[in-house]
């Protein structure tokens, strides 16, 4: 009686209370079968409580977490399917077969547990249509959806589906039909089941059945490219052996005949020198006799295909255009007469002698000042073929001169590969950073250039590998070098020297304005009606960001400010924009440079010295003072051995000369003197500060402070005498920039004076002098008394 009033209570109420049944990763839609197999406890006992009490219908409802073996309610979907048990095999196992039919859509109320499984109170909740034209419009979608997949699954299961897709009658069937067919994911399967209208659903569905279906037809079509790629494989194997039968049908059927063959009419065909064509016939011959599968064959073929490509006897036509030499070197290059001239002057002995050797020029100079690019110049001038090869940090001799032929892997030195490339025995082969050379167990690079760079040798080069004479003598080599000290005095003596200075200011705003801007305006897409550089906004660029004898660090700069300049206009800048200084410290920040004026007073004990350095010269102050009761003479400012020497022998002189010069010997013993080089981080070294110390003391001991337009440079004796030194443009440079008007030199050094640039020798005084009391004479007035003024240049 409790039984039948509980039923009579849920059919009022639309309640139903059944076994649930939790499925793992699959969704049971309504109007649909589902085959099952149950293995969990739970599970069997609510496939048994719903055959033996509830004519086999159960309620089946997703799991949210697969993984969960003994899911409670918290773990299952709020919406499932009222099934009906259709057929049940039980196996010998704990596994039961079942297949289930989908009744009806329901919600799930409420989840009891307390038993052996679980019981869900649910109530059916059909998907309800609107029969609106949207719903129309979806219906219409799912359907072409439906026809279309027909056509992509495979063909086993079309027709099956196709049937499916004619039996059912409403949309809702067909879409949990497709969706049942392309094996949504459970989250899919599960949002059409969760959904709130048939209108909420169809749009799920055309959207997930759309996704798959397009999937679908990428998989098929890289399957059918891949069926595509396999096919023109087979294809080409079958047309290879039928390439194979038509060469056995020719008599060509050996590969390997062919290639001596083709090897046999290049040697026939080339030009070789006599030692070098019975070289390579003898080794021909072996190659011939070798069997297609030895490795020695392989060394021997690409040996003679080395051989048939180097240029024995192919060289291109000197250009001895002089005029139009000179005018592509002024062209590429600002300046470097000496260099342009050494060029032209070969030009007129190829002129006179066409078999004249070709120089071996080294150019020395600071990085930046257009060395490398020289070579490319010096190529188009003449007319050559152009190689560069960097020989910086080389340490293996074979890297020039090869491996012999009994190393594995043996190939030809870099020497002859250039050779090769160049494909004419006279080109302009350019020694990249010859002074970088290395050293070790290896061989010494710079010893196997002795020959390579020595006209009376190269004519009979013989690299390792190739083991036969290859002339180098019409080759035009150029070396390049910082600096000449690491260079073996050797190899030095086989070059020529040609020293590259750094460029003055006015050389660099020429250079600026005639190569660097433009160049690096058409790097930035700018014209120059956009940007513009004023010479003033040129010299600040020099003076206060770049402080260098070359031009790199100055063309980076122009290039910074052209990409700042860009940058503007990109963000709707439209006014021209003028590079003034203002500006420049604008964009770029503040000054990397405060280069020092001339000092406007200097104090007893200071002097005026000009220093070359690498950045192209500085003014350097020296400056003394006494130590009451002190001893001897301390020297600071990193100051290298030769330059204290200097100090020592400049106190020296005045010590031995102190009633010449009116100064108390006592001074000498009684205190100590200090002297100090400003800028004390920068290490300093070099005789030509000889007379700059000497000055200073003198100005020191005496108590007159020495001239402050005048600056100096010069080498100190301990008999007074004065000799040259070196550097002097790029010092007497320095002194211009700082504003110094009159430069004391060795009377030796008047020679180089041709060096500096005309309006640079109109704007200053130059002093020559031979001994130290001339130098007191125009740098401390009254300390000499002047019988003879000094002419100035």
């Amino acid at each position: 009686m409790i039984e039948e009033s509980e039923n009579a209570l849920n059919e009022n109420k639309q309640e139903l209370i059944l076994p649930v049944l939790p499925l793992k990763n699959v969704v049971l839609f309504p109007k649909l079968a589902l085959p099952l197999s149950v293995g969990r406890e739970a599970s069997r006992a609510a496939v048994e409580e719903a055959i033996r009490s509830h004519e086999g219908e159960l309620i089946l409802v997703a799991q949210r977490d697969p993984s969960v073996e003994n899911p409670g309610p918290a773990d299952l979907h709020r919406f499932g399917t009222r099934a009906k048990i259709r057929k049940v095999l039980r196996t010998s196992g704990a596994t039961m077969e079942l297949i289930v039919a989908g009744l009806e859509r329901v919600g799930i109320l409420e989840v009891q547990t307390g038993g052996a499984y679980l019981r869900a109170v649910a109530e059916p909740m059909p998907l309800l249509a609107d029969h609106s034209p949207e719903e129309k419009a979806l219906e219409t979608a799912l359907f072409e959806l439906a026809a279309k997949a027909i056509e992509r699954i495979n063909p086993q299961a079309a027709e099956q589906i196709s049937r499916l897709l004619e039996s059912a009658d409403d949309p809702q069937q067909t879409m949990h039909l497709l969706a049942t067919a392309f094996s949504l994911d459970l989250d899919k399967q599960q949002s059409l089941l969760d959904s709130t209208s048939l209108k909420e659903a169809l749009k799920l569905a055309v959207k997930h059945i759309s996704e798959e279906i397009h999937i679908l037809e990428m998989r098929q079509k890289i399957v059918s490219e891949a069926q595509e790629e396999m096919s023109k494989e087979q294809r080409e194997y079958v047309l290879r052996r039928q390439m194979k039968a038509i060469q056995q049908e020719l008599g060509e059927d050996d590969p390997a005949k062919a290639e001596t063959e083709e090897l046999r009419k290049r040697l026939s065909e080339t030009e070789l020198p006599e030692e070098a064509r019975k070289e390579a016939e003898r080794e021909f011959r072996r190659f011939e006799r070798l069997p297609d599968q030895s490795p020695e064959r392989h060394v021997l073929r690409t040996w003679l295909e080395l051989v048939l490509e180097l240029p024995w006897n192919k060289q291109t036509e000197d250009n001895l255009d002089i005029a139009r030499a000179r005018g592509i070197l002024n062209d590429d290059h600002y300046g470097l007469e000496d260099v342009k001239e050494r060029i032209l002057e070969h030009l007129g002995v190829l002129q006179r002698n066409p078999g004249a050797k070709a120089p071996i020029l080294c150019f020395v100079g600071p990085p930046g000042v257009g060395k490398t690019s020289l070579g490319q110049s010096i190529a188009r001038a003449l007319g050559r073929k152009f190689e560069r090869m960097s020989v910086g940090g080389l340490h293996d001799e074979s890297e020039l001169r090869g491996h012999r032929r009994t190393y594995i892997g043996a190939m030809a030195g870099r020497l002859i590969q250039a050779m090769r490339r160049a494909g004419a025995n006279n080109p302009v082969l350019m020694l990249d950073e010859i002074d970088k050379l290395g050293r070790d167990f290896r061989g010494d690079p710079a010893a196997a250039l002795l020959e390579v760079l020595d006209p009376e040798q190269n004519s009979t080069f013989r690299d390792n590998y190739l083991d036969l004479q290859f002339d180098l003598s019409k080759v035009m080599f150029i070396t390049t070098a910082n600096s000449l000290d690491t260079l073996p005095q050797p190899l030095l003596d086989r070059m020529e020297v040609i020293r590259l200075a750094g460029y003055s200011e006015e050389e660099k705003v020429a250079i600026a304005n005639k190569y660097l801007i433009p160049r690096q305006l058409k790097e930035t897409g700018l014209s120059p009606e956009q940007v513009s550089f004023p010479e003033d906004g040129l010299r600040k660029l020099i003076s206060s960001y770049t402080r260098e004898a070359g031009l790199r660090n100055l063309e980076r700069s122009i290039g910074r400010l052209c990409r700042k300049a860009a940058l503007r206009f990109a963000e709707g800048r439209e006014q021209a924009l003028a590079m003034s200084p203002e500006v420049i410290v604008d964009l770029l920040g503040p000054e990397t440079f405060l280069p020092e004026p001339a000092r406007q007073n200097l104090p007893p004990g200071v002097a005026t010295g000009l220093a070359w350095t690498p950045a192209g010269g500085d003014v350097l102050y020296v400056e003394a003072t006494l130590l009451p009761k002190g001893k001897g003479l301390t020297l600071t400012g990193q100051l290298g051995e030769v330059m204290q020497e200097s100090a020592r022998a400049a106190q020296s002189y005045l010590w031995s000369h102190a009633e010449q010069f009116q100064i108390d010997p006592q001074v000498f013993s009684e205190a100590g003197v200090h002297v100090h080089v400003p800028a004390g981080a920068i290490p300093k070294d070099g005789p030509s500060a000889g007379i700059t110390a000497a000055v200073a003391l003198a100005s020191l001991y005496t108590k007159r402070p020495a001239r402050p337009d005048t600056a100096m440079t010069g080498e100190i004796t301990l008999t007074g005498r004065v000799l040259p030194i070196g550097g002097v443009k790029e010092k007497v440079l320095a002194a211009r920039r700082a504003g110094v008007k009159h430069v004391v030199l060795p009377k030796a050094n008047q020679k180089d004076l041709r060096d500096l640039p005309e309006h640079v020798r109109q704007e200053m005084e130059f002093h020559f002098v031979e001994r130290i009391e001339d130098v007191f004479r125009l740098t401390i007035p009254g300390l000499v008394e002047t019988a003879e003024p000094l002419a100035a240049v």
